[in-house]
């Protein structure tokens, strides 16, 4: 009985330590994110960062958004909705569909949207600006990374 006993046990515990291993937020892109924007020549275009939070399974609303490279585009404010959609699941490596508007609070007018995918922490993708302040158009390549 007592073998019994010790098998049991040690199965409970392999069960266990396996549902606690890896990231909590794997489903998600909750968290703070830095992203690098660059041309469609490979020059640097815009860097910020910013916190997502995924309130249901598929809306993303953004907050502390901070460029940190100058820009004439966004020079305080602004909001963020977005959207992400997991598509896969394998051994603790997601993939997902992933989209993000970025609407600038002053200047008002401009509008920053990102869309790519997931893929377990790492969001690549394209981006484009379009807007009403001069200078701020343009389209390329971006990558997030969870920090």
């Amino acid at each position: 009985m007592k073998h019994f006993a010790v098998v049991v046990i040690s199965v409970l515990a392999l069960m266990l330590g396996s549902c606690g291993s890896g990231n909590g937020n794997s489903n998600n892109v909750n968290g703070n994110w830095s992203a690098t924007l660059t041309n469609t020549d490979g020059t640097p275009a815009l860097s910020f960062t910013t916190t997502l939070n995924q309130s249901n399974s598929t809306t993303i609303t953004g907050t502390s958004l901070s460029f940190t490279t100058s820009s004439p585009c966004f020079s305080s404010g602004g909001s963020e909705t977005g959207g992400f959609t997991l598509t896969g699941n394998t051994g603790g490596m997601t993939t997902g569909n992933f989209e993000l508007t970025i609407q600038s609070g002053t200047p008002s007018g401009n509008v920053l949207t990102l869309q790519g995918t997931d893929t377990n922490s790492t969001i690549s993708g394209t981006w484009t600006l379009s807007g009403v302040t001069s200078g701020c158009t343009g389209s390329g390549n971006f990558t997030m990374t969870r920090m």
